[in-house]
């Protein structure tokens, strides 16, 4: 429990933000989620919801102001990531900007490129050639322009492909892992199964989150989120699930021909594939540097696994 009460804004309702927030809220500060509806969906009756435009710069300086730091987790729609994406960030700086708040940017790994198999640490230079990885590229760099330049105080934390609790359609191991095992069918992998792959759990993405955005000394750097077991497999990850959801593991990887037909009806997973050379090689996320200097450890996939199908098995029926 935090010992003085701050107010911290998170952008963005999603499964993501709703990490953030539960840190926050466990920490004993004072949480506002902003979403375009300001529907509160399943959110804390203590969390205050408010609408906003986060296009509107205007608009996210009014709903940031007094805050002791933002936390930026929306996005648009992954298909609509190179036309939406930039303004939507612009919009956000020059908002936070304005209100004098510290804002702490939720970032993956895109903008790095194809690290031909190297451990990903925080030091390695933007080199994507993808147009998602492009833009990723372009908006950290601008983000870290922002601070250099004396308009604001920013900080980037970095996670990989992510699964929790609220991450259903959208994650790489939602639906079509956790539950597909709960309905005791095949889980929808992407690529090899037996290639290295960092995955990371929301409840440490929000919890890195909070710790950079509650700390001086993390503010102008780039972290990435501790993850258990970073070398795992998805074939070692889907054993785990399988094991914890009582069932046989069985899997279906997605390769080229049938993410192309799947394409053609999710726009999603169209655009997904120029980013399938993260699954083809060892794509491993160090953060020795997170743990060392901000004391972050990563949960356990037994504690991460049980929580997530703990979530899937208690979501109404569709």
């Amino acid at each position: 429990m935090s010992q003085t009460q701050q107010h911290h804004v998170v952008l963005g309702t999603g499964p993501l933000g709703s990490a953030v927030q539960r840190d926050l809220s466990r920490r004993g500060h004072r949480v506002t989620m902003i979403n375009r509806s300001g529907k509160r969906g399943n959110l804390p009756a203590d969390v205050e919801v408010v609408a906003a435009d986060l296009y509107d710069s205007v608009a996210v300086a009014r709903v940031t102001r007094g805050a002791h730091a933002v936390y930026q987790c929306s996005q648009p729609a992954y298909h609509q990531w190179p036309e939406k994406f930039p303004p939507l960030q612009r919009a956000i700086i020059d908002g936070v900007a304005a209100s004098e708040a510290r804002l702490i940017a939720a970032e993956n790994l895109y903008m790095l490129g194809d690290v031909d198999g190297q451990p990903i640490t925080e030091a390695m230079p933007n080199a994507a050639k993808t147009r998602k990885g492009s833009v990723r590229a372009r908006m950290s760099e601008a983000l870290f322009d922002a601070h250099r330049a004396g308009r604001l105080r920013v900080a980037a934390v970095r996670g990989s492909d992510f699964f929790g609790p609220g991450a259903a359609q959208q994650a790489t191991l939602g639906e079509r892992v956790f539950g597909a095992a709960l309905a005791g069918k095949p889980m929808q992998t992407m690529g090899p199964l037996d290639v290295s792959h960092t995955f990371t759990y929301l409840g440490d993405f929000g919890r890195a989150l909070a710790e950079v955005g509650s700390r001086d000394d993390a503010l102008g750097e780039v972290w990435n989120v501790p993850n258990d077991r970073p070398t795992i497999t998805q074939r070692e990850l889907g054993t785990l699930i399988a094991n914890a959801a009582g069932v046989a593991p069985r899997f279906a990887p997605l390769g080229r021909p049938m993410l192309i037909l799947v394409g053609l009806f999710i726009p999603a997973v169209r655009e997904f594939w120029e980013m399938a050379y993260s699954y083809a090689k060892p794509l491993v996320v160090d953060s020795r540097k997170a743990e060392t200097r901000l004391g972050l450890k990563p949960t356990p996939f037994a504690e991460s696994i049980a929580e997530t199908l703990a979530w899937f098995r208690a979501r109404p029926a569709a």
